[in-house]
This record gives C-alpha cells, structure tokens and sequence, in this order.
C-alpha cells in the first residue's frame, strides 16, 4: 500500500492543495493529526482512505476548490462549513470583520449589546465572525437561498452560537429593527465578466458571485433602502470589486451618508467601503 510520503510525491495537485486534502483525509479515516504528513509519512494507509484521495485528487485537478472538498473553511478566527450552495468565505472578506470591531470598539460609540445585520450572509462568515467576536452582539444573518441559510445555522449551531437570529428573504424583506450596523458582501461581479469562468468561481453559486448587470444593481438598492433599518450615526460597510471603489463610494455620496470612507486589504487593493448614517 502507498503511504504518505509516496501520494505526496507523485500527485501532479499543487503540494499545498495536496497536503490539505490528505491532512484532511487521515484525520477523517485514522483521526491522525496533521503533524502525521510528516510524523508517519511512511505508514501503509488503508484501501478506503486511498479511494477517496484518488477521487478527490481527480476533482481537484478539474477545478473543484479544496474547500468545497473538504467541507470546510478557515475564516477570521473561526471554521465554517461550507458546500457547492454557497460562496467560500475569502480572507479579503475578513477586512469587514475588521472594519466592524474597530467601530463598535470606538470611543464615543460605546453599545452594550450591537445589533447587526448581515445582507447576504452565505455560510454565515462575517456574522458569525462578528458574533463570536463581539460579546452580548445581536446578529441577524439574512440570505435569499434557503440551502445558504442552512448552511449558515449549521455553522451557528457548531460554534455554539445560539442567539444568532436567521432570516430568509431578499435583502431587508420582512426585517422591521433598525440597526447599529449593516454589513454585507453582496454580489459585485458584472455580468460577463471573465473571472466568472475562471478558477473557483466556476463551482460556485452564481448568485453570490454576480447580479446579471453591471455589477452595482445589489448596492443601489442597498444603499437607498438601509436608512430605513440603521439607526443614526449607525455603520454601514460593504465588500466590493478591486475596480469599485469609485463607483460605490460616489453612490454613497448620493444618499443620506456621511463619513464615507475607501478601505484597503491586505494586498493593498482598495476592497471595502464605510459610510455613518448622517
């Protein structure tokens, strides 16, 4: 039988791709941690874990992202489950996690208990995150696909979560509380766009991903229906395109916002933008 050591050197997969789906696989068939890639990486290993590394190993060179193979994703500090029926949470994404503590961290905005809301909450990352982060939050995660929201509560109910609220519906449909803040990463890619051919994005859900138009239908509305649900000198932040920056921004200036403000990622890539309801 192959061991380790032996898989590791003749895949053709990307070594770190490679290392996480057999890391995975040994935990899940042995319960070995992943130390053993290097601690027993001479060990034969059982025929059932060699099927299913040949079969993941075919999928991950047609494309499939490791996430969705593995059923999971790392996200700020936290582990959530996630499947082909919604978007994998990106570290980009963790910049709105950021951006929300160090608000509701400020002085001169002190809240006891935050109310926040999420628009389009996938797999529930920045909730989740935010939720875990903020003691005493109240955090609604919203989302149009019931399999999303499922998802998501599974990932509340895994964490331990339990005060988290869910909701289903189309942006603010059927929401009546206002806000201290309103977060989300709403699908930003223009319809035929090429990155929605190309790499991960081709295995996931389009719907996430792009609003069929130009890429800014989803703020337009967001942005003109939030006064409605953020209190006053409430926050509202929100991911956006590496060329969007602009764009949102000046679609910000045109409402009933104040203290509009472009923020960077890591990479140095204007990717997120904040604004206070004036």
């Amino acid at each position: 039988m192959p061991n380790i050591s032996e898989l590791l050197q003749t895949t053709t997969l990307d070594k770190v791709d490679a290392k996480v789906l057999l890391a995975d696989l040994i935990n899940k068939h042995l319960g070995w941690p992943k130390s053993s890639l290097i601690s027993r990486d001479r060990d034969s290993l059982p025929q059932a874990l060699l099927d299913d590394w040949y079969e993941l190993e075919k999928k991950r060179l047609l494309g499939h992202p490791v996430a969705y193979l593995i059923g999971k994703k790392e996200f700020f500090n936290i582990e959530l489950s996630v499947a082909p029926g919604v978007l994998i949470p990106r570290p980009e994404t963790e910049l709105l996690v950021e951006l929300v503590i160090d608000f509701l961290d400020s002085a001169g905005y002190q809240i006891a208990a935050p109310k926040i809301l999420d628009l389009g909450t996938g797999s529930g990352a920045i909730g989740l995150a935010l939720a875990k982060n903020i003691p005493g939050s109240q955090v609604t995660c919203v989302d149009i696909s019931p399999e999303a929201l499922a998802i998501a509560q599974k990932n509340a109910t895994l964490l331990g979560l339990n005060t988290v609220q869910f909701h289903q519906g189309s942006w603010f449909d059927g929401l009546t509380d206002q806000f201290d803040v309103i977060v989300s990463n709403p699908p930003y890619i223009p319809a035929g766009d090429e990155h929605l051919s190309m790499g991960d994005l081709r295995f996931e859900p389009s719907s996430a991903l792009t609003d069929h138009d130009d890429g800014l239908s989803a703020y337009r509305y967001i942005f003109q229906q939030a006064p409605a649900y953020l209190k006053k000198d409430g926050l509202i932040v929100v991911e956006h395109g590496y060329d969007q920056s602009e764009a949102i921004c000046q679609l910000l200036s045109n409402g009933q916002y104040v203290d509009i403000k472009a923020h960077l990622d890591l990479a140095g890539i204007k990717r997120a933008a904040s604004a206070k309801l004036g």
